[in-house]
């Protein structure tokens, strides 16, 4: 098939830090393989233990989506959005690539010890590949087109169902991958469902769960016994994990949230999931256990009866979480975070850190990106009952005749089912099929056929096609149909006009197969078709075939199925584009953004604009810094993802870049030796440094609301200046203030027995204590009295003078030093007759 044909080469998987294949990481410990798509690796986390032990880069894969299959000897990636297929045997490092598949959603790789397939399920191709080599096995097994499933059950069988048909398929895979002749083949098949009846696949440890979404009717088929059926009390369209653990079958109706669970004997319990909106996935059984991933981040656990335990819940998982249940653990893994979670057979659940730089591959970058969160869910809308069929439209054949119409409006309830009516006959059509063939009609006969969608609401209203007339009269069927994907996100369907054996043809109907459904897409009068952009979902894998239509209103059998296209535009718009300022760097500001909607194509790059400047991110990464502009300047950003069809719509922020900084003084407080600054800082968007410097002595830095200066002198007008700095620059601001003046103690103390002289007490003619002076000696013509012991003179200034030998005085204090101080003016006493406050220090005073 076509996404196997060639081996392109190396696949460049890189053991991060390994230099040659002898480095094997092949393990039969508990172990599963895990993405992370903002690093673009794989990392193998150990059950046992909870840890990363391995990681492995895969190259150019940065924010896609990658599905891992995955063996203790194989490990299979398909990386979603460009299609490439690669294999890594771990017991060598072995790695191959292919690079010629399909992109988008509808292929799927299948892994069961050493089988490995490839399932093209909207074409209906299976091929088994060799996981050593990715070459063929075998040859490719043909299927209708639009199947679904493709996963194998714990015996080894690979198992398909075909909702056109209604039934179900196990494959056994070629007996070794060393004998090619040996081919793979169906080993058994059961009809399960009406055709075109919509039906959801969970592979079991022997056998296989079939919904079918149309009648609410689980079929359960365990080893080689005969399928038993039991019909749910759905309300609406349930959905079922890809394997399920053990015999009970969960079966999860995310638009109610809704779990139902069914066992051997039947429905053994229902329960609700907490929490609105229907972003749920499938229930995941575990060991008697139900896990039910929400999109928020939570994972809701209930035991055997429904009854709630402890949520498991992920902070910031920027997307849907992957459950897998693997060797007796299940692994649940945030691919948008750094972050997984492993819970045990005994339901403890550990955390894992998939950064982890301490292991074989190790050494990730400094600051791995940001986590980004999911942009806020859309408010869900009031549910009615459906809107009525569009386009219904009838084409007779030969004894048949085939109805077709376009989807009704859900009006807030997903469609379960359509209703079709005629010929005397009701029809169950599944949601997602949308066309009906009814046969054993009779020619010449007139039919019209009436049909309606059903949801949880109730049924809508009815739409009735054109009347027909069976006939043998009928043209043949194109022979070939072309698709191609245009960039405008339109899909150009072509194809060469049909015989139509003597008779006009008037139209044709072109219908869309897409992975387990198929539905009428447009109608054309010539060899041609535009589907208009935004009819096909973008990133998922579609096929057509025509039915050509004749003057008589006769339908041709459908054409052959042309080959797969995956429609695609521009990318969507970056969510949540975020600016600000750099505080560590003048003219600049930071962004980030979230990863759009690729829509159908993988984004090559980003382009960041702003002011006429442009980054350009081409390795995936959501964060960008864009320089070179003014300090202070208000920035406009535009952030536009591109594909390959061009440039999307921008996201847009503004941000301001770092301002120099504004500083204003609130305050000065001192006291005769120091003072405090107080004063307020505008930093600018950024952090500043801030510093206080007092005119002819000191500074201090540190704070930016407050500094103290120190090491002042008493009495002393200064002015003080404050300093703020960032990385755009500096200001100054001023204010003056005065210290205040020093106070000291008048001392007269006998050093030797500690009490005061009595010649200290009072006046003693020729001798007094603690004179004071109108000049700085002991003149006592210039005495101007004398203070008692303990008497507080405030003190202004300090002057030479005569040494006064204080000897008898505490610490036989002696010195030239004489202090002015407020005594009937402005006087001196020597400094060895006064202790100043704070220290005694003779320096705190300025001189006089």
């Amino acid at each position: 098939m076509g996404t196997v044909v060639a081996l392109a080469g190396g696949l460049g998987l890189t053991v991060l830090g390994l230099g040659s294949a002898d480095q094997a990481v092949a393990s039969f410990d508990a172990a599963s393989w895990v993405f992370s798509r903002s690093k673009s690796e794989v990392a193998r986390i150990n059950g046992v233990t909870a840890k990363v032990d391995t990681r492995v880069n895969v190259p150019d894969a940065r924010g896609h989506q990658l599905e891992i299959s995955q063996t203790d000897r194989f490990v299979i990636l398909r990386d979603v959005q460009t299609g490439r297929i690669g294999s890594m045997d771990l017991t060598t490092l072995h790695q191959f690539w292919l690079d010629s598949g399909n992109p988008g959603f509808g292929v799927r790789v299948a892994l069961h010890d050493d089988a490995a397939f490839v399932v093209d399920t909207v074409q209906g191709k299976v091929q088994q590949i060799d996981p050593r080599t990715l070459g063929p096995i075998g040859d490719e097994m043909r299927f209708p087109p639009g199947i679904t499933g493709g996963v194998f059950d714990g015996k080894g069988r690979l198992w398909i169902a075909a909702p056109s048909e209604g039934t179900i398929t196990a494959i056994a895979p070629a007996s070794g991958s060393k004998s090619p002749d040996q081919g793979p083949h169906i080993v058994r098949t059961e009809g399960v469902a009406a055709a075109s009846h919509d039906l959801a696949l969970s592979t079991l440890d022997d056998g296989v769960a079939v919904l079918d979404r149309t009648t609410n009717t689980l079929a359960t088929v365990h080893g080689d016994a005969d399928p038993s059926t039991v019909t749910l009390p759905l309300a609406g369209p349930g959905s079922l994990a890809p394997h399920t653990d053990g015999r009970s079958v969960p079966v999860t109706v995310t638009d109610s949230r809704h779990v139902y669970v069914v066992g051997d004997q039947g429905m053994r319990a229902d329960f609700a999931v907490p929490g609105t909106g229907a972003e749920l996935q499938p229930a995941v059984a575990w060991q008697g256990y139900f896990y039910v991933a929400d999109d928020a981040g939570t994972v809701h656990v209930f035991d055997a009866a429904g009854r709630p335990q402890k949520d498991i819940s992920f902070d910031r998982p920027g997307g849907p979480l992957e459950l897998e249940v693997r060797e007796g653990y299940l692994f649940i893994n945030a691919p948008s975070s750094s972050v997984a979670q492993v819970v045990d057979d005994a339901h403890k659940v550990r955390v894992v850190d998939k950064y982890a730089d301490d292991v074989l591959g190790g050494d990730p970058p400094k600051t791995p990106p940001p986590d980004t969160p999911p942009p806020p869910k859309p408010r869900k809308p009031v549910a009615a009952k459906p809107g009525a069929p569009r386009n219904v439209r009838a084409a007779a054949g030969n004894a048949e005749a085939r109805v077709t119409w376009q989807a009704a409006a859900d009006n807030g309830a997903a469609i379960t089912r359509y209703v079709v009516a005629g010929a005397g006959r009701t029809f169950q059509v599944g949601a997602d099929q949308r066309s009906l063939t009814v046969t054993g009609l009779t020619n010449g006969e007139t039919y019209e056929f009436a049909v309606h969608a059903v949801n949880k609401k109730g049924d809508g209203p009815t739409r009735t096609s054109n009347s027909v007339k069976p006939t043998a009269e009928v043209p043949d069927a194109p022979t070939a149909v072309t698709a191609e994907a245009k960039p405008d996100g339109t899909v150009a369907v072509s194809w060469p006009a049909a015989n139509g054996q003597g008779l006009a043809i008037k139209r044709y109907t072109v219908t869309a197969i897409s992975e387990g459904g198929s539905a009428p897409i447009g109608e054309a009068t010539e060899t041609s078709l535009t589907i208009p952009a935004g009819q096909l979902a973008y990133g998922k894998q579609y096929a057509f075939t025509v039915v050509a239509v004749n003057e008589r209103g006769a339908g041709s059998k459908a054409s052959p199925v042309s080959g797969s296209v995956v429609p695609f535009t521009t990318p969507g718009r970056p969510d949540d584009v975020q600016a600000a300022t750099l505080g560590d760097q003048a003219g600049a500001v930071g962004v980030t953004w979230q990863a759009p909607a690729d829509n159908g194509r993988p984004i090559t790059k980003y382009v960041v604009a702003a002011g006429g400047k442009t980054v350009e991110l081409t390795d995936g990464s959501t964060a960008a810094t864009l320089t070179g502009f003014d300090n202070g300047q208000t920035v406009a950003v535009e952030v536009r993802a591109v594909n390959e069809a061009g440039p999307g719509e921008a996201g847009t922020a503004t941000a301001k870049t770092l301002s120099t900084p504004k500083a204003t003084i609130t305050g000065v407080k001192p006291t005769a030796v120091s003072a405090t600054v107080s004063f307020t800082v505008d930093a600018g968007g950024g952090t500043a440094t801030c510093s206080v410097s007092a005119s002819g002595a000191g500074s201090a830095s540190g704070s930016c609301s407050s500094l103290t200066v120190t090491k002042l002198t008493a009495g002393t007008a200064y002015t003080f200046t404050v300093t703020a700095k960032n990385k755009a620059g500096s200001v100054t601001t001023t204010a003056k203030a005065t210290t205040d003046n020093l106070v000291g103690t008048a001392t007269c103390r006998n050093g030797q027995d500690g009490e005061t002289a009595t010649y200290c007490d009072k006046d003693v003619a020729g001798r007094n204590g603690n004179e004071i002076f109108s000049t700085t000696r002991q003149d006592n013509d210039k005495q101007v009295g004398w203070a008692k012991p303990g008497t507080k003179l405030t003190a202004y200034c300090k002057k030479s003078g005569e040494e006064v030998y204080a000897y008898i005085y505490n610490n036989e204090k002696r010195s030239t030093w004489w202090v002015q101080v407020n005594y009937s003016g402005k006087n001196y006493i020597p400094w060895a007759w006064l202790n100043l406050e704070g220290g005694d220090d003779i320096n705190d005073l300025k001189t006089c």
